[in-house]
């Protein structure tokens, strides 16, 4: 009788002390690719009024800028500043980035709205995000393209627009070079307004990039700071645009009413009744003088002056008079049986 004897495994040599690092070391990548794969970054929402009241507020610095630079040569010769206006504008915007954009701070208008110029490009979609508002400012290179662009760029256009209107290169067919050149500037003009209107309605849809400078310099305005308020008060430029609109509607509507309609309606509930029943009725009753050219008007016979008795019934068709509220359907010279109708 044969017995078999189980045959077992040979025992398994120990790991080394430094295994663990070792499997570490190669596990760590898979590990940071897996994290990072699934990181996100924080999704900002830049205000898009915000933006747009920055670039007003810019403008509107820009103005008082200027404002207070024409009055310091207001005693030179008239209409001599408004040849270098231009110049003037190019001045002033190079002064406003030049102690901004250029040392690394934001514009007056941005300050105002909490907001600063960011390089998109820099901006990685896999670093650590904390707020969403981290990155770093302008570059050298986009800071001067943007003078390049703003400053350089909008005086060089005006300088062109002027010198081709007063030379009248649109209306000159003797030399078609300069008409050339004139059609040439409206087109890029047509293209230009196009691109911007087109990037209008990227920026409302995404809110980046409010104008086609920052988009092609990849320079995104984002807040400064993620608990700062706005920093400017709208209740009275709500109250300003109400009181605009308020007497627009007026001025439209004033011009539409009859004032003679207006005071006859009224006349009932005038308190001033003693002084319009002693009043003389030989004078008109329209502008309370002694008509020059008086004539009657028919049937209530009050006399008139020519003019206003005409202007009246010309106005309006179904004009009264003042004095005794009756239509007046004719009128007739004093002292003579010829009559006129309304007509």
């Amino acid at each position: 009788m044969t017995t078999t004897s189980s045959i077992s495994p040979p025992p398994s040599q120990p790991p080394e002390e430094d295994a663990w690092i070792h499997s570490y070391r190669e596990l760590l990548p898979q590990w940071q690719s897996l994290t990072l794969s699934r990181q996100s970054t924080i999704p900002i929402s830049i205000s898009r009024v915000n933006q747009f009241d920055a670039a007003r507020l810019d403008i509107e610095m820009s103005a008082m800028l200027k404002e207070q630079l024409v009055k310091v040569f207001s005693l030179m010769k008239p209409g001599m500043l408004f040849q270098y206006e231009p110049e003037l504008d190019a001045f002033l915007e190079f002064l406003i980035w030049r102690f901004s954009i250029w040392v690394d701070k934001p514009t007056p208008g941005n300050a105002l709205m909490n907001l600063r110029y960011r390089d998109e490009r820099a901006v990685e979609p896999r670093e650590k995000v904390r707020t969403g508002l981290e990155g770093p400012g302008l570059t050298m290179a986009q800071k001067l393209w943007y003078c390049i662009a703003t400053v350089g760029g909008q005086y060089i256009w005006a300088r062109l627009q002027s010198f081709s209107i007063f030379r009248r290169w649109g209306d000159s067919e003797q030399r078609p070079l300069a008409q050339r050149v004139w059609t040439l500037i409206q087109r890029i003009e047509g293209l230009y307004k196009a691109a911007s209107f087109g990037n209008l309605l990227i920026f409302l849809y995404t809110g980046r990039f409010r104008n086609l400078v920052e988009r092609v310099l990849r320079a995104r305005l984002v807040y400064g700071s993620p608990n700062m308020n706005r920093a400017v008060s709208f209740e009275y430029m709500n109250r300003q645009l109400v009181w605009n609109e308020f007497s627009e509607m007026l001025l439209l509507l004033l011009p539409l009413l009859n004032s003679s309609s207006i005071k006859n309606l009224l006349s009932p509930f005038s308190k001033d009744k003693s002084s319009s029943s002693s009043v003389d009725d030989g004078n008109c009753p329209v502008c309370q003088t002694t008509p020059t050219i008086p004539f009657l008007a028919l049937p209530c016979q009050h006399r008139y002056c020519y003019y206003c008795l005409r202007t009246r019934c010309a106005a309006s068709p179904s004009f009264r008079c003042p004095r005794c509220s009756e239509p007046v359907v004719a009128m007739q010279r004093h002292g003579s049986s010829a009559s006129h109708t309304n007509s």
